[in-house]
């Protein structure tokens, strides 16, 4: 190899390595960021879902999971309130169905969206709820009918709520 295509070689390698510290130091911030990578072999977040036996719109909740890459587990009950009461869910915060991800209780009918964000952000919290059923939250689709307006709330380790979305 001549001495003009080693320093060739030299340069191109130079003005790489240049470009990609470019990319990996931002200005203005003092930590390195490499590019996420998605895992197509990653496993999704699993989920524990209790509820009573034959609730179908339960079922329906966690097929808008599965639509968004959640994994569900459906677990039938005889006595929905005690899992309810063992984890931080007074009945004016209830709803049909109790899960669990990530650490979290997700009590109701709320949307992936903020299941997902809940799971990225991590709160000091005890999870979300959409209390009650309302009609066109997940799983509660109703056709012909109107969407109920609605919140989901997050749950401070206290024991009370605030507006996370609405709906």
């Amino acid at each position: 190899m001549s001495n003009k295509a080693i320093l060739i070689i030299g340069v191109l390698l130079v003005l790489l390595t240049i470009g990609f510290a470019s990319f990996l130091f931002r200005p203005g911030s003092d930590t390195v960021e490499m590019p996420k990578q998605i895992d197509p072999m990653a496993e999704p977040t699993s989920i524990v879902m209790y509820k009573n036996e034959g609730c179908e719109c339960c079922t329906k909740w966690a097929a808008h999971m599965e639509a968004e890459g959640f994994s569900v587990k459906e677990v039938a009950v005889p006595n929905l309130n005690d899992i309810k009461q063992e984890n931080g869910i007074s009945y004016n915060l209830s709803s049909c169905h109790t899960a669990k991800v990530g650490g979290y209780i997700v009590e109701g009918h709320v949307p992936v969206a903020d299941v997902q964000r809940l799971l990225e952000e991590q709160p000091e919290a005890i999870g979300l709820t959409v209390p009650g059923m309302p009609i066109g939250s997940p799983g509660m689709e109703v056709p012909g009918r109107e969407a109920d307006h609605y919140d989901v709330l997050l749950i401070h380790k206290d024991g009370s709520t605030s507006v996370y979305s609405s709906y």
